[in-house]
C-alpha cells in the first residue's frame, strides 16, 4: 500500500522554493494493551480524580498548571497557551548548510522522507543540489503547532528531514563518571584489537529485531489458538571472571560464531 503524506510544506533557501510532501520514514510497532478487568475480561476506562477526594473531575473543567521549584501552582488557560502556539505556515526555512560531521549524532531524532508536490523539477534539483554540495541544511518549520529544526539530507538519492533535538535535551559527557582502574597493557589490548577485527562485518538492520515483541506476539497467538504457552528458557548469566579471562572468552566465542 502507497505511503501517505502526513503534511505539505515549501522548502526554501534564498530564491528557490520546491513544493513537497512530507512522509513517516518510520512507523511505532508498539503492542498495545487493554486494560481490563481481571474477573469480567472487560475493559475499564481511566478517569481523572480530585487527588485529596477522589472526585472525579471532567476533562473540560481541568486547566494545566505548572509547579515551580518554590512549590507555587501557575495555573495556566487554554486561550493562553493558544495565543503561544507558532503561526501557520508551510515554510520549512533552510538557513544555512554545513558539512553531514558538523551536526552531533546524539541530536538526530525523528526521520521523514519527502516527496515532490506537484512537477518534479524543482525536487530533483534540489536532490541534485545535495548530491553534488555533501552537505546538510539545518532547517526550521512549524508543523501541527509545534516548531520544529531538522536536518535537510540526502538516503539514497532521496531528500529527508530529520528532526533535531534542541541542546538542552543532551546530557553533557561531563556528567558520567570517568573510568576508573589502571591502563590495559600490551597483550590485553592486542586481544581487544583482534577481537574488534573478528567481529568487523557489513552493518544489517534486518539481523536486529525486537525479540520481546516477538515473543509477545507468538504468545498472544498461541492464546488465540487455544495453546498452552511454555515460558521461554531463561538465558543462562555470564560468569565473572578477570579481564584476561573475559578477552579470551570472547575470542573464542566470537571464533566460534564467524565459523
Amino acid at each position: 500500500m502507497a505511503a501517505r503524506a502526513m503534511w505539505k510544506g515549501i522548502v526554501t533557501f534564498g530564491d528557490v522554493r520546491v513544493p513537497v510532501k512530507l512522509y513517516a520514514a518510520i512507523e511505532d510497532r508498539t503492542l498495545r494493551f487493554r486494560l481490563l478487568d481481571r474477573a469480567t475480561k472487560t475493559p475499564v476506562v481511566q478517569s481523572l480524580v480530585q487527588s485529596d477526594t477522589d472526585s472525579v473531575v471532567p476533562y473540560e473543567a481541568t486547566r494545566r498548571g505548572f509547579v515551580t521549584d518554590e512549590q507555587e501552582v501557575v495555573v495556566l488557560d487554554p486561550d493562553e497557551l493558544a495565543s503561544l502556539e507558532p503561526d501557520g505556515s508551510r515554510t520549512i526555512e533552510v538557513v544555512r548548510f554545513v558539512p553531514p560531521e558538523a551536526i552531533d549524532h546524539r541530536l538526530y531524532d525523528r526521520p521523514y522522507y519527502l516527496g515532490p508536490d506537484g512537477g518534479a523539477g524543482p525536487y530533483a534539483a534540489l536532490a541534485r543540489a545535495l548530491a553534488r554540495s555533501e552537505r546538510e541544511g539545518v532547517a526550521r518549520w512549524a508543523m501541527r503547532k509545534k516548531e520544529y529544526v531538522g536536518a535537510l539530507r540526502l538516503h539514497r538519492g532521496y531528500p529527508m528531514l530529520v528532526t533535531l533535538r534542541h541542546a538542552e535535551e543532551v546530557v553533557s559527557l561531563e556528567r558520567v563518571e570517568r573510568p576508573k582502574g589502571k591502563p590495559l597493557d600490551d597483550a590485553q589490548l592486542a586481544m581487544a584489537r583482534q577481537l574488534v577485527g573478528m567481529l568487523e562485518a557489513p552493518f544489517e538492520p534486518t539481523s536486529y529485531r525486537d525479540e520481546y515483541r516477538g515473543r509477545v506476539a507468538e504468545l498472544i497467538e498461541a492464546k488465540v489458538r487455544g495453546q498452552t504457552p511454555t515460558a521461554p528458557k531463561p538465558r543462562p548469566r555470564p560468569k565473572a571472571r578477570d579481564l584476561d579471562g573475559a578477552l579470551r572468552a570472547s575470542l573464542r566465542s566470537a571464533g566460534d560464531h564467524r565459523a
